[in-house]
């Protein structure tokens, strides 16, 4: 992954521009135009996972549900309109029939805000909150409890758990906040998590997973602690190919370590390809632990790409 560091630092004196065009409010992210397309992907949702969503977040917990999950033998106090007759005919035992129980489904957006997502005049954390936002309103529609996290190498911001559509303002108001800056180290900031939300759910993950501690380390840290993570890798096609050559003088926008290079057409495609497998090893890492896994290119128009994480699958369960 050598080649692949040195021209993530290559991309660095742009990052370092765009992180100051990017500190600007972002009063016009949430319009009136995005807001409309809000509620078309709501009603959208609503069709895809017409009958199959209440049976898919089912818990393990056992209730007052519809759907039968096991017996046990009658004790003194029990409900006798849940014994279950057809059994004592059978063993001539007593049983109790248990049904599992139906809960909200708890889903967090995990907001990447390093100093990296600033690349590209901020686009990629722009992009990142429009697709926060519009997952996030889908969530509330479907009455699941919504948090959302900022992370860098820590916590750094947190909006506490939120049910209801009227509640999205809320969310506009935290992810219009978010600035990008400072390093990043998912795996640190993921068990600052981890401690912090002991209610599990699905863990959505809005990053350019440039991790100098390895993208697998926070990905991670859910899946043992029992969150279900949903990635959304926010990639820029413009880092792919840096507009640098000759002999240049490159820093880290997050550490502020620095290199120089010699850029040649040469270097800049074997760079190149370092991307590209960067991209599939994360997807491979993804795939080969079924976690939910999706490349959100910036190129792509937000709404677009909503439907496509529908389309896939694997967000509201």
């Amino acid at each position: 992954m050598g080649l692949f560091d040195a021209f993530k630092r290559a991309a660095a004196p742009l990052r370092r521009f765009s992180a100051l065009s990017a500190s600007a409010p972002d009063e016009e992210l949430f319009d009136d135009e995005f807001q409309r397309k809000l509620d078309y992907l709501a009603m959208v949702s609503r069709r895809v996972f017409s009958g199959a969503m209440r049976a898919e977040r089912r818990t393990k917990k056992t209730g007052s549900g519809v759907e039968f999950a096991d017996h046990r033998d009658y004790a003194p106090g029990d409900d006798f309109r849940y014994l279950d007759w057809a059994a004592y005919q059978r063993f001539d035992r007593l049983l109790i029939r248990l049904y599992e129980e139906e809960e909200d489904l708890s889903i967090y957006f995990i907001l990447d805000t390093s100093a990296s997502m600033a690349f590209g005049d901020g686009e990629k954390l722009r992009h990142a909150k429009r697709l926060a936002a519009a997952l996030a309103y889908v969530g509330l529609a479907n009455l699941d409890r919504i948090a959302i996290v900022t992370a860098t190498d820590e916590i750094s911001g947190r909006m506490q758990s939120t049910r209801g559509k009227a509640r999205i303002f809320r969310i506009f108001r935290f992810l219009g906040q978010a600035r990008a800056e400072g390093p990043t180290d998912l795996g640190e900031a993921m068990k600052t998590f981890v401690a912090q939300h002991k209610r599990r759910g699905l863990a959505v993950i809005l990053s350019d997973l440039y991790d100098p501690a390895g993208f697998e380390r926070g990905i991670n840290v859910l899946r043992y602690n029992r969150f279900e993570p949903f990635v959304l890798h926010l990639v820029d096609a413009r880092e792919a190919r840096p507009a640098l050559r000759g002999d240049v003088r490159v820093y880290d926008c997050e550490t502020g370590d620095e290199r120089e290079v010699t850029v040649t057409p040469k270097v800049l495609e074997r760079y190149a390809e370092a991307y590209g497998q960067y991209l599939d090893e994360i997807r491979r890492f993804c795939t080969s632990r079924q976690v939910s896994y999706f490349r959100a290119d910036v190129s792509v128009p937000f709404d677009e790409l909503i439907l496509r994480v529908f389309r896939r699958g694997g967000f509201l369960r």
